[in-house]
């Protein structure tokens, strides 16, 4: 180790113990008696105020001071103070008050006392008190402010601390010591309050007297009336007590009696019992013999005949179960059949729908040309049944009166057998009752002409209309059958 190296050492362990020193001495503990003001770079606000704690004050940066907490006592001898009324009152007062340890208090305190001393903040304390008792002076009466010391008080202690908030401090106590004023009032109310108690007094003493004199009576009059009292009440005792002897005979009597009524009456009682008992047993054999007699019969007919009841069910239900299965097989009978009808039916419509079909695809798609088709093949029948309707008539049976008259050459038999004729319906009215309307080429033809054109339009039906050529002409994707 060369020769510096100590010297150099030496002065680090002198410099870190200057330091460490320095900051030990700016570590700031507030007592309890004292408020902490912190000041210069706080962060916020002008001052850092703290009680009862500690706080380490920078170098350079920032400084402190402290604010006593004694208390200051101020004595405020008011005079002259005008009243509500309008009468000067003097108040000596003696008030105490102190620096406020409220969060924001202690910051007024600190913007505005600090630095000051004790003297100076008594002056200013003491002016605020003056003004603002003066003001509560003038707000009430001579006799609240004299007789409510309570609301007076209250009243100043409200005024006071409000104001002395603003600087910083707190009123701690109020004491009024005595309330004077120029006119002697308040002297005047203490004559008339003494007045009033010295005659309270004797009209106190007087009441009592009587109250003695009164009682005394009363104690006189009470004496005999509880003495007669007692007299009454010793004579009624001895009638009640002979009361409550006779009354004591005639209920030992009532008991005897009683005692030999209940006496009877069991004995009757248990009589009763011993009869009802033999009367039971007796209803209990009669009831086991009736029993027996009913199983006796149950045994000897109602069970051959419950048999029987079972033996008919039996052969009932047999029969019905028969009658239901032929029934069944009926139905299903008849519903096979109509079924089988039903299915016939349809196929025959289907073959007609199938025939109509074909029938109009044959005259070229014309519901009318078909309507032609089908007429004329019914046109035959339709003749005949015209000519049916007069040929059983026996015309040999028919006999005629003929008055030998003639219209148009027509003798009268001519004339019924043409009238005859005509009574047929002709066709084109039989065609009108339909629906149907009658082809014109039909209308006003002879039965010859009619025949003619039905063999036409047979001859027609044999030759292949033009569809039913396409209809029967092979396809190119289809092979000939």
């Amino acid at each position: 180790m060369s020769v510096l190296t100590l010297p150099i050492l030496a002065l680090a362990a002198l410099f870190v113990f200057v330091i460490l020193v320095t900051f030990f001495r700016r570590y700031k503990r507030c007592p309890s008696d004292r408020i902490l003001v912190i000041y210069g770079k706080v962060g916020g606000g002008s001052a850092n105020c703290i009680h009862g704690g500690a706080a380490f004050i920078w170098p350079i940066f920032q400084d402190y001071e402290f604010l006593d907490l004694t208390p200051i006592s101020i004595e405020v001898m008011l005079t002259n103070a005008l009243s509500r009324q309008n009468i000067r009152v003097d108040v000596p007062s003696r008030f105490t008050v102190g620096i406020s340890t409220e969060p924001g208090v202690m910051n007024n305190a600190a913007e505005r006392l600090l630095g000051q001393s004790q003297a100076n903040i008594h002056d200013l304390a003491k002016d605020i008190i003056f003004g603002q008792l003066r003001l509560v002076v003038a707000t009430m009466d001579i006799e609240e402010i004299n007789s409510n010391r309570d609301k007076f008080l209250a009243n100043v202690a409200s005024n006071v601390e409000a104001e002395l908030k603003k600087i910083g401090l707190k009123l701690i106590n109020v004491n009024v010591t005595d309330i004077k004023d120029e006119s002697g009032y308040i002297e005047a109310l203490g004559k008339e309050a003494a007045a009033k108690a010295i005659n309270d007094a004797k009209r106190s003493v007087a009441e009592k007297d009587r109250d003695g004199a009164i009682g005394q009576a009363n104690a006189h009059q009470d004496e005999r009336v509880q003495v007669a009292d007692a007299n009454a009440r010793a004579v009624e005792g001895e009638n009640t007590a002979k009361i409550k002897v006779a009354q004591s005979d005639a209920l030992r009597i009532e008991k005897e009696a009683e005692a030999r009524k209940v006496a009877t009456a069991a004995e009757k009682v248990q009589a009763a019992k011993a009869l009802e008992e033999a009367y039971a047993a007796e209803q209990i054999a009669e009831n086991a013999r009736a029993t027996r007699d009913k199983a006796a019969q149950t045994a000897d007919i109602v069970v051959p005949a419950q048999i029987d009841k079972e033996r008919v069910e039996i052969a009932a239900e047999a029969e019905a179960e028969m009658i239901r299965r032929r029934a069944k097989g009926e139905a299903d009978a008849i519903l096979f059949k109509k079924q089988a009808e039903a299915k016939g039916i349809f196929e025959i419509l289907t073959k007609q729908a199938e025939g109509l079909k074909q029938i109009v695809a044959a005259a070229g798609s014309n519901s009318k040309d078909a309507v032609l088709l089908l007429v004329a093949d019914k046109l035959p029948e339709l003749v005949r049944l015209q000519t049916e309707a007069i040929k059983n008539i026996k015309i040999d049976k028919v006999t005629v009166w003929e008055g030998g008259n003639s219209t148009d050459g027509k003798t009268s038999t001519a004339n019924f057998i043409s009238g005859l004729y005509k009574s047929v319906p002709p066709l084109e009215e039989m065609f009108n009752m339909a629906g149907m309307e009658l082809p014109e080429y039909l209308k006003g033809k002879s039965p010859e002409e009619i025949k003619q054109l039905a063999s036409e339009v047979k001859k027609e039906e044999k030759k292949p209309s033009e569809d039913a050529k396409i209809m029967k002409k092979p396809k190119k994707d289809e092979p000939d059958k």
